[in-house]
């Protein structure tokens, strides 16, 4: 993926990363460090969708194990204990 300082967009203006960007996402460096990713519109169209039908394919397959019974009713403790974690006091209330 190739970069670009973010400081060389402002100089030059989005035109700095146009060709590019027709190729592949560009990382935008801000700090050093990628701070942003400048991507062509059908790229990020054809994200919007891969993650749209993730998420319908994992409602689907929650569905099939309710319905298979694959499933257990849970406490949020009993969830805790079972993985091993702590449980996290919530914040004091403030007034």
């Amino acid at each position: 993926m190739r970069t670009i300082p973010a400081r060389e967009i402002k100089r030059r203006g989005i035109g700095a990363v146009d060709e590019w960007v027709k190729e592949e996402p560009v990382f935008v460096i801000k700090n050093d460090e990628p701070a942003y990713v400048i991507l062509d519109r059908a790229r990020y169209e054809e994200l919007l969708d891969a993650a749209h039908e993730a998420f319908v394919a994992g409602i689907k397959e929650s569905l099939e194990d309710y319905r298979a019974g694959r499933f257990r009713v849970m406490t949020a403790q009993e969830i805790i204990d079972e993985l091993g974690l702590e449980a996290i006091a919530p914040p004091p209330h403030s007034a």
